[in-house]
């Protein structure tokens, strides 16, 4: 069975606590595995989630302030050490490369890794698709998903990202029993081929016995200001992570920082039709441990009733169950 879900490695933003760690996040999609945004820390707490470096397929990173990259170096000395097989590209913004580059040469190490740097390039309002992983799909496996990227409204140059999953075809059970195609050798037989032959003489055709399967999509939203492209990269996402540094009551520092309050975040999540929402970056001002959760929670259901998760650090968080087929 695939695995489709986020786990979460760190939700501080700018400065770590004793009970978060500095940004970290991976997503599993099937086989494809991304690390997003490697903080200080983040090899740390891979090894505590259970995420080896082989595991990873790509690293991007949002934006190069050091509460989203500087783990990076870590990273990539532990993919060496463990000789990941597979290419693993890095994007980033473009403007950030020569800060990547250092991280990259932080230190003295035998490296072994296969790092492929991308750096992206998005003006204001353009989407960019990022190259796919070079290698990882055969001819037989069903479309990849794609990265795209769009320019945010942070202080410096930062990008937000989406994975979309094409949407497809599958054989529908009701459908195959109608058809009188027996679970088993045939129905493989039929996904194969296109085509079966029943005993009793009549020919069923894999198209007259599907269903349409939406594709799934995650997008992954860290610093900035409200902005058109928040909204389209949310646009019906089954999941949305998304930066939550500041509660409403602290709007003044969110604008001067250029950061998205939990309200502003939800507000977001409920227009663009998310189906759950998961807060994170969160400021070192609210300080409380048991208190923090219970404050995000309750400005968030202010105005968004789907499904919410105000992250923890090592938390584990699903994607929905694909969407109803048609």
């Amino acid at each position: 069975m695939s695995l489709r879900e986020l786990v979460v490695l760190g939700t501080a933003s700018m400065v770590p606590t004793r009970e978060r760690n500095h940004n970290g996040y991976v997503l599993r999609f099937d086989d494809t595995t991304i690390l997003f945004d490697p903080g200080e820390g983040t090899q740390r707490q891979m090894t505590l989630a259970g995420v080896s470096a082989t595991d990873l397929t790509r690293i991007a990173i949002t934006h190069l302030h050091g509460d989203h990259s500087l783990g990076l170096a870590g990273v990539v000395q532990r993919m060496s050490g463990d000789q990941v097989p597979q290419t693993v590209p890095v994007c980033f913004p473009a403007s950030g490369e020569r800060w990547v580059r250092n991280l990259l040469d932080a230190s003295a190490y035998d490296r072994h890794e296969r790092v492929v740097l991308q750096p992206v390039l998005a003006a204001r309002g353009e989407v960019v698709r990022v190259p796919p992983v070079p290698g990882q799909r055969g001819g037989a496996m069903p479309p990849a998903p794609t990265l795209t990227a769009r320019a945010l409204d942070h202080r410096i140059d930062t990008l937000g990202y989406r994975l979309q999953e094409p949407d497809g075809v599958t054989l529908d059970p009701a459908r195959l029993a109608a058809a009188g195609v027996a679970p088993g050798p045939d129905v493989g037989r039929l996904q194969r081929e296109g085509v079966l032959a029943l005993p009793d003489g009549r020919v069923v055709h894999a198209a007259d016995v599907s269903a349409h399967r939406p594709g799934q999509s995650v997008a992954f939203v860290m610093d900035t200001r409200l902005c058109d492209a928040v909204v389209e990269l949310a646009d019906g996402v089954d999941l949305l992570v998304v930066e939550s540094t500041f509660l409403h009551r602290d709007a003044g520092l969110a604008a001067r920082w250029a950061h998205l309050t939990c309200r502003q975040a939800a507000q977001v999540a409920a227009d663009a039709g998310v189906r759950h929402l998961v807060l994170t970056h969160f400021s070192q001002r609210y300080h409380v441990p048991e208190e923090l959760p219970r404050e995000f929670e309750r400005e968030a259901r202010e105005v968004f009733e789907g499904g919410l998760t105000v992250a923890r650090d090592l938390d584990r968080v699903p994607l929905p169950p694909r969407r109803h087929r048609t």
